[in-house]
C-alpha cells in the first residue's frame, strides 16, 4: 500500500538511484475524481469503523490467514517512497514505486544474496534465508520457557541504536512485520524457501545455480498459488476466470502499446489506494491465536493491539504497552518475539482441505478464525492504528489519523482518485445507484451523513467504498468493479514478473498434491515437513500445570 510520512514535518530521506531502487511509476486507470472535504472524510471514517456487530465471511468461509496473506501480497507489490504527509495533494508523476510491481515476491529475497545491501537477509551459506530465534517465557508454563530456534523473523539484535532499531526485523519489507500474523506468513515463505533449497541441493544443485532454481520455483508455486487459491476466494471467480483465460481489457492491454517483456508495468492507483485495501474489512478484532493465546486459555484472546504489539515495526514485545508506549522507539527491553506467542496455522487455515484432519484446532479452546466478510464495516480497534503501522513514530498525530478508513479516505483525496461510478462508466457496468451507496446490504450506516454529504456521496462515490459496497451486494466477493482491478493487476503483475507462470502457462508445480494443485495449506505443509508439532510448536497441552 501507499506509505507516506505521517504528522509533522516531512522527513527528509537520502536520494536513492533508479538503479537501486529499480523504480516504477504509479499510473491511472480512469480519470481524476472530485476532492471530499475533511469534514466528509470523517463522516464516513466514523461509520466505517463504528462498534456495530461485524458480518461473518459468506458461505463458504475464509480461513483468517488469507487476510494476512494478501498484506504480504500487497507489501511484494507496492512501496511508495514519496515524501508527502498526510493530507498534501500528491501528483501522480511524484509517486515513485520502491520495488518491482510484479508477484516476484521481492519482499521476500530483496535484490538477492550477491547484493551488497541484502547479502544480511542470508544465511552464511549465501542461499538459505536467515531465521531468527525466539525469546524464552515463563507465562503459562514451562513448554515456553525455551528460546525456539526458527520461530521469529531475524532480527538486528546487539546493543546500538533504539530497542526498535535492535527488533529490527532483517528482511526486505520490514512492513511485513506490522502484525503478528503477517509477520509469521512471511517466516513460512522463508521456511518455504529453504525447504526448497533443501530438495533441489539434494539434485544435485549447488551455489548460484542453486539459489536461482529455488527463486524460481518458489515464485511459480506462489503465483499459482495466487491464481488458484486467493483470489477465487476474495474476487468473483467469473471475474478472474475471464481475465487468466482471455487476457485484460483495461489496463495496460497488450497490442495497445503493451508487451508481456518490453514495458515495465506500472502499478495503477485505483489498485492500491482503493481495490486492494479490501483486506482491512476482513480483519477481525481478536483472534484464537495459539494454546495459550484464546478465549478459554490462561493468556486473554488475541487482540489487534496484542498483534500489533508483538511485531518489531509496530510494537516492543512488551503485553503490558498502549499507544503511548508501542510509539515510543525505547520502550521495552524484549528484542524477540516471545516463545508462547508463535502462530498456531492450524488456527488460520483449514488443513482439512488437503486431506489432514490431524490438523484441526481444538474447539474447546476457540478451534480456527474465519475472516470478517468484505463489506463497508471495519473493527472499531482499526481507529486506534499503533504509529508503527504507518511510520508515525516519533511524530504528532492526530486522533483521526490513527484511524484506518480516515486514512484510505485521506490518500485517494491526495492523488483525487477516480470515484466508483467514473470506474463503473468506465468499465461499461451498471453503477451502483445512490441508495444502494448510502444503505447498502448490512454494512456501514451513512444516515450520520448530513443531507449535502449523502447526496455527493451517492452519486460520487469514493473508490474504496464503492468496491466494498460492491462486494455486500455480490456476496462479500469483489464485483465488476474491484475484482476487476485486482483481477488484471494480478495477471499483469504475474506477466511483468522475471518468473512468470502466465508467460508459461504449461508450467505445472511439483510441491503440491497433484500436478494441478497448490494452496496455502500446501505450502505451509511443506515449508514445515507437514509437522503438527512445527505448524503448532505449543501443541495443545502445557507440560506442567504452571500459571
Amino acid at each position: 500500500m501507499l506509505e507516506f510520512d505521517q504528522g509533522g514535518e516531512p522527513v527528509t530521506r537520502q536520494a536513492l538511484t533508479v538503479e537501486e531502487l529499480r523504480r516504477f511509476r504509479f499510473s491511472r486507470l480512469g480519470p481524476e475524481g472530485p476532492s471530499f472535504d475533511e469534514e466528509t472524510r470523517i463522516a464516513l471514517a466514523t461509520a466505517i469503523t463504528a462498534a456495530v456487530p461485524q458480518p461473518d465471511s459468506t458461505d463458504p468461509a475464509i480461513p483468517a490467514g488469507f487476510t494476512y496473506l494478501g498484506q504480504f501480497v500487497d507489501h511484494d507489490l507496492t512501496m511508495d517512497r514519496s515524501e508527502s504527509k498526510l493530507g498534501d495533494d500528491v501528483d501522480t508523476d511524484d509517486l515513485v514505486q520502491g520495488r518491482s510491481p510484479a508477484l516476484d515476491l521481492d519482499s521476500l529475497y530483496g535484490r538477492g544474496p550477491r547484493d551488497r545491501t541484502d547479502r544480511e537477509f542470508y544465511a552464511a551459506d549465501g542461499i538459505s534465508l536467515k531465521m531468527g530465534t525466539t525469546s524464552r517465557t515463563t507465562f503459562p508454563d514451562a513448554k515456553v520457557d525455551i528460546a525456539l530456534e526458527g520461530f521469529d523473523l531475524p532480527r538486528k539484535g546487539g546493543t546500538d541504536g533504539t530497542g526498535a532499531d535492535r527488533r529490527r526485523p532483517l528482511i526486505p519489507d520490514t512492513r511485513n512485520d506490522e502484525n503478528l500474523i503477517v509477520a509469521q506468513t512471511h517466516l513460512a515463505f522463508i521456511r518455504f524457501h529453504n525447504r526448497v533449497v533443501e530438495d533441489l541441493a539434494l539434485r544435485g544443485l549447488s551455489g548460484k545455480l542453486l539459489f536461482e532454481a529455488a527463486r524460481d520455483l518458489v515464485v511459480r508455486h506462489y503465483q499459482w498459488m495466487l491464481r488458484t487459491d486467493l483470489l477465487p476466494r476474495i474476487v468473483d471467480p467469473a471475474v478472474v476466470d475471464d481475465v487468466f483465460t482471455h487476457g485484460r481489457k483495461f489496463f495496460e492491454v497488450p497490442g495497445r502499446g503493451f508487451t508481456a517483456h518490453g514495458n515495465r508495468p506500472t502499478m495503477p492507483l485505483e489498485f492500491s489506494v482503493a481495490a486492494y485495501r479490501l483486506g482491512h474489512s476482513m480483519i477481525r478484532g481478536a483472534y484464537q491465536w495459539n494454546r495459550v493465546f484464546n478465549s478459554t486459555g490462561p493468556g486473554p484472546i488475541a487482540s489487534l493491539l496484542l498483534l500489533f504489539t508483538f511485531t518489531g515495526t509496530s510494537g516492543n514485545f512488551d503485553p503490558t504497552s498502549g499507544l503511548p508506549e508501542l510509539d515510543d522507539p525505547n520502550s521495552s527491553t524484549v528484542h524477540t518475539l516471545p516463545t508462547n506467542w508463535i502462530a498456531d496455522f492450524r488456527r488460520l487455515y483449514d488443513f482439512t482441505e488437503a486431506d489432514r484432519d490431524d490438523l484441526v484446532p481444538p474447539a474447546d479452546s476457540g478451534g480456527g478464525n474465519v475472516t470478517k466478510r468484505i463489506d463497508t464495516l471495519l473493527v472499531d480497534p482499526l481507529t486506534q492504528l499503533p504509529a508503527g503501522t504507518f511510520g508515525g513514530r516519533g511524530t504528532t498525530i492526530r486522533d483521526i489519523e490513527r484511524n484506518l478508513a480516515f486514512r484510505n479516505l485521506t490518500r485517494a483525496n491526495m492523488v483525487r482518485l477516480a470515484t466508483g461510478q467514473q470506474i463503473a462508466e468506465l468499465f461499461g457496468v451498471e453503477p451502483l445507484t445512490p441508495e444502494q451507496i448510502l444503505t447498502g446490504d448490512g454494512g456501514a450506516d451513512f444516515s450520520a451523513l448530513t443531507d449535502e454529504q449523502q447526496a455527493f456521496v451517492g452519486g460520487n462515490t469514493p473508490l474504496w467504498i464503492y468496491i466494498l459496497r460492491e462486494a455486500e451486494f455480490n456476496g462479500g466477493l469483489l464485483g465488476q468493479v474491484g475484482g476487476r482491478i485486482v483481477a488484471e493487476v494480478f495477471h499483469r503483475s504475474m506477466e511483468a514478473s522475471r518468473t512468470s507462470i502466465v508467460r508459461t502457462p504449461s508450467w505445472r508445480p511439483v510441491y503440491g498434491p497433484d500436478s494441478a494443485t497448490f494452496r496455502m495449506t500446501d505450502l505451509l505443509l511443506f515449508a514445515f515437513e507437514g509437522k503438527a508439532d512445527l505448524l503448532n510448536p505449543l501443541g495443545d497441552k502445557p507440560t506442567t500445570s504452571g500459571g
